[in-house]
C-alpha cells in the first residue's frame, strides 16, 4: 500500500519541471561566455606581448641612461627627463621638426591630390581601366630598399634619367643635384614618398567613390549639378568619411617614414632631410644612445596621438551631423 502525500489547504505544489531546464540554459550560457573569453585570451596576450611590452619598454628606456654599456653591465640608471632635455636642446632637433612638418605636409598634399584625381579618372569605367589601375599599385609591390635604389639611380646628378629628361625638354640647363644639394634634397625625398603613397590614396578613394549611389548623380543632374558642381555637392560630402581616414593614416605613416630617407640621403646633406624619425634611428643605432632615441620616438608617438585624437573628434562630429 503506497503512501499518498496530501497538501495542506492553501499550499502550492513545488514546481519541478521548468527549474532544471532554466538552470541548464543558464549554465550553457555561462559556458558559452567562458569559451568566448578563452578564445580571446591568446589573442589578447599576443597583442600585449607584441605591442604593449615594446611601448612600455620604450617609455621606461627614455627615462634611463640606456646605452651600449647596458648590454654588458645590465645597469641603466634612472635619469628622469635628462634624455628629453638633451634631444630637445640639440640644434639638429629644431631642424628635424621643421623638416618633419614640411615632409609630412608636402607628401600628404601630393599623395592625396594625385590619388583623388586618379580615383576620379578610373571611376569612369573604360576598357583596360582595371589593368591600368593595377599598374599604379606597383610601388606597393616593390620592397622599399629596391624602390630607394631605383630612385637613387633615377635622380643621379650626371647620369640619372630624370636630369637627362629635364635637359632634353629644356626645363633645366645644368643637371640638378637632387640628392646632394641641401636646397633640393628635401624636395627629392618628398617626391619619392608621394610616388610611394599614391597607391594607398588611390585604392581607398576609389573604393569610396564606388560606394556612392549613381542615383545621387542622376538626381543632381536634374538640378543642374554636373562637373565640378557635382563633385562639391555630391561626391565630396559622401566621400568625407573616407577622406578623413586616408588623411589620418597618411599623416601617421608619413611621420614615421624612415627607410626611404635612409636609402636616398641618410638624413643629409647637411641635415637637409633630417626628420625626427631619422634622428631617433641615428641616436639609437648609430650613436647607441638608446635612451635618447627612445625619447625621440616617444615624442613622435605623442604627435601621432594628437592627430589621432583630432581625427576621432572630427569623425564624431560628422556622425552627429
Amino acid at each position: 500500500m503506497s503512501a499518498t502525500r496530501t497538501l495542506a489547504p492553501g499550499s502550492v505544489a513545488p514546481a519541478t519541471g521548468p527549474a532544471p531546464a532554466a538552470r541548464r540554459r543558464s549554465g550553457s550560457r555561462r559556458l558559452e561566455e567562458l569559451s568566448k573569453v578563452l578564445f580571446v585570451v591568446p589573442a589578447a596576450l599576443a597583442i600585449v606581448a607584441l605591442f604593449g611590452y615594446p611601448v612600455v619598454k620604450n617609455v621606461t628606456m627614455s627615462f634611463q641612461d640606456y646605452g651600449l654599456k647596458t648590454f654588458f653591465t645590465g645597469e641603466a640608471p634612472f635619469v628622469g627627463l635628462d634624455n628629453y632635455v638633451t634631444v630637445v636642446s640639440d640644434a639638429v632637433f629644431s631642424k628635424a621638426v621643421v623638416n618633419t612638418a614640411l615632409f609630412t605636409l608636402g607628401s600628404i598634399a601630393g599623395q592625396f591630390v594625385l590619388g583623388m584625381l586618379l580615383a576620379l579618372f578610373f571611376h569612369r569605367s573604360f576598357p583596360l581601366s582595371g589593368v591600368l589601375r593595377a599598374l599604379f599599385l606597383l610601388p606597393w609591390l616593390l620592397p622599399l630598399i629596391v624602390g630607394s635604389a631605383a630612385w637613387r639611380a633615377i635622380m643621379e646628378q650626371d647620369s640619372g634619367i630624370l636630369n637627362l629628361t629635364l635637359e632634353r625638354l629644356g626645363v633645366v640647363d645644368t643637371p640638378v643635384p637632387w640628392l646632394t644639394s641641401p636646397n633640393v634634397a628635401l624636395l627629392a625625398v618628398v617626391l619619392v614618398n608621394i610616388w610611394l603613397g599614391i597607391p594607398f590614396n588611390l585604392t581607398l578613394l576609389y573604393s569610396g567613390l564606388q560606394d556612392i549611389p549613381d542615383e545621387l548623380y542622376e538626381a543632381g543632374a536634374l538640378d543642374g549639378a554636373t562637373g565640378w558642381r557635382a563633385f562639391w555637392q555630391i561626391t565630396w560630402p559622401n566621400l568625407r568619411p573616407v577622406v578623413s581616414v586616408v588623411l589620418m593614416l597618411g599623416v601617421i605613416y608619413t611621420l614615421k617614414v624612415l627607410d626611404i630617407i635612409l636609402g636616398l640621403t641618410q638624413g643629409g646633406p647637411a641635415n637637409a632631410t633630417q626628420t625626427i624619425a631619422i634622428q631617433s634611428y641615428q641616436r639609437s643605432f648609430v650613436e647607441f644612445t638608446f635612451g635618447e632615441g627612445a625619447a625621440l620616438s616617444n615624442i613622435l608617438i605623442v604627435i601621432s596621438l594628437v592627430f589621432a585624437v583630432i581625427y576621432l573628434r572630427a569623425n564624431r562630429r560628422q556622425v552627429d551631423e
